[in-house]
């Protein structure tokens, strides 16, 4: 046997290594045009407009659910900057609940600042995992979450100390729901933002089914008392950068407010950590419960959000405020 071509135990070692180096730049590789796609297509996800947002500083940050996006709709934010000379930035995600928006403003406080932030409440994203520590593994979500070591470095954390599953963070270290993506080449755009300018007909099987959806565990205090203090938890992150926190409650069709399960506890348990926070607390609600200013079962459409914006919004975004630190 010629020794020079013998597959000793070192040259086999030495092919492996090869092989999986090989491997390796190739999956970068993969990794980085996947990147590259997802920067040019993204638009609503929260950490890509951390990424792309041209100001590092802004008086007011809007964060929440999908209840807050319709501030951000068709321009709208942009006619909120207009008419109040402010610099405004929505951060707010469909199902995101107080854990998942504390991620996002700690994403945002590494490099931005703001005076103000504002954070839509809605009862339902107290009551789940679901909207919380689950939000996180969602494949959607993280294929349009731009790649940083500063981001990965706060996820770990979080899967070590506040329950998300360690599969979020291997998913978003390898990239997996990214280079996965079927939809890469369409816009990250929620479909909610297409029906903005029309109207809703009121279906009381529609909002039963909207109310299962959003409270796929009831209402459990244990749940409950567990995310309120995530939101109390964003509140300090907030006040240890300078930023004052206002929470504000959002009007809802009278037919789906009707259904909504507990609303005393979660508005006495709201109530009490703004007190005690000192934060400003809005309950907006009662601005209009019309079905013509929403364009589905319980999101404002334009119509909707240029009355609440006019009539209420309005002068608390412009109420005496700092600068952004």
């Amino acid at each position: 046997m010629d020794t020079h071509t013998a597959l000793t135990p070192a040259r086999l070692r030495g092919a492996a290594a090869a092989f999986v180096a090989i491997g390796l730049l190739l999956y970068v590789l993969l990794l980085g045009a996947a990147e590259r796609v997802m920067m040019q297509h993204g638009e609503s996800n929260p950490l890509f407009k951390v990424a792309s947002v041209p100001s590092v500083r802004h008086d007011w940050v809007v964060l929440g659910s999908s209840h807050a996006m319709p501030l951000g709709f068709g321009g709208f934010n942009e006619q909120m900057e207009r008419e109040t000379g402010l610099a405004i930035v929505n951060l707010a995600a469909t199902g995101a609940g107080p854990l998942y928006n504390r991620f996002v403003l700690e994403q945002y406080l590494r490099g931005h600042r703001a005076a103000n932030v504002l954070y839509v409440v809605d009862a339902f994203a107290f009551y789940s995992n679901e909207w919380n520590e689950e939000r996180f593994a969602d494949a959607k979500l993280l294929a349009r979450t731009p790649w940083e070591f500063g981001t990965l470095e706060s996820l770990a954390g979080y899967v070590a100390t506040e329950g998300v599953s360690w599969r979020a963070g291997l998913d978003y270290a390898t990239g997996f729901s990214k280079i996965n993506n079927r939809d890469r080449f369409k816009p990250d755009r929620w479909e909610g933002a297409a029906q903005f300018d029309k109207p809703w007909r009121p279906s009381t099987s529609a909002v039963k089914k909207r109310i299962d959806y959003l409270y796929p565990d009831g209402t459990k205090h244990e749940q409950l008392a567990h995310h309120l203090a995530q939101l109390d938890a964003l509140a300090a992150d907030a006040a240890r950068a300078g930023a004052r926190v206002t929470f504000v409650r959002l009007p809802l069709p009278a037919a789906f407010k009707a259904q909504q399960p507990d609303e005393k506890e979660f508005d006495d348990a709201i109530s009490a950590l703004a007190a005690q926070r000192g934060a400003a607390l809005l309950d907006l609600r009662a601005t209009t419960q019309d079905a013509a200013l929403f364009f589905d079962s319980d999101h404002l459409n334009r119509r909707g959000v240029e009355l609440v914006f006019e009539q209420q919004l309005k002068g608390v975004l412009t109420r005496p405020l700092a600068s952004p630190p």
